[in-house]
């Protein structure tokens, strides 16, 4: 039988940060703005590689841990990132200029994601990463699907809820969102849809490329 926890430690353990995500993670902790684990990180960082992204949404900056992972798979391209905490957008400010990421590639929006996500433009990006309140899970995943190009990926960490989705008993609203959105996502023909169980999980929808 293979050890699961063993795995995910060994997995979490074997990936390496670059100085820079280590200090922007040690500030985000400090913060009290929970950063994606270094296993997950490493998994969007590659993901954005694999799509060659220029254009990618986050929601929900945090200290801005993801949002580096994200651009560290995709050096060229631009980050719209979303939150309503602008001690988290200043912390995040901190920690690209800590990478030396270029301002021209930085987009930060201070305000609630259910308000500005409907101002922006449809079928614009190569990735939505979703990582913002959890109790609004499945209206952010319906604006990411309908923000990506077609072929374009919404990504969704946290998604296992710390154990408590494999857990038939737990049926609070945000365990249920979370399960309802798994289900629901794996049986569409809308969109392609894998679920990654490394770290906090990973729930990956590709949606359907142009004829």
């Amino acid at each position: 039988m293979v050890d699961h926890t063993a795995s995910a430690r060994f997995a979490e353990e074997a990936t390496v940060e670059p100085d820079y995500l280590v200090r922007a993670r040690m500030h985000a902790l400090e913060l009290g703005a929970e950063p994606v684990s270094a296993a997950v990180g490493a998994q969007l960082a590659v993901l954005t590689a694999a799509a060659r992204a220029t254009s990618i949404v986050e929601i929900g900056t945090g200290a801005g841990v993801s949002g580096l992972w994200l651009l560290r798979g995709a050096p060229q391209a631009i980050l719209t990132t979303i939150d309503s905490e602008p001690e988290h957008l200043s912390a995040a400010r901190r920690a690209f200029a800590d990478a030396r990421v270029p301002s021209t590639r930085l987009r930060f929006i201070t305000g609630r994601a259910g308000d500005v996500l409907p101002r922006m433009n449809e079928a614009s990006y190569d990735i939505v990463l979703v990582d913002a309140d959890p109790a609004g899970v499945i209206e952010y995943v319906e604006h990411g699907l309908r923000l990506v190009k077609p072929g374009g990926i919404v990504l969704v960490p946290r998604v296992l809820h710390g154990g408590a989705v494999a857990d038939p008993v737990r049926r609070d609203p945000v365990t249920v969102a979370y399960r309802s959105l798994i289900q629901e996502t794996q049986g569409s023909p809308a969109v392609i849809g894998a679920l990654s169980t490394t770290g906090e999980g990973l729930l990956q929808l590709a949606t359907a490329p142009s004829d």
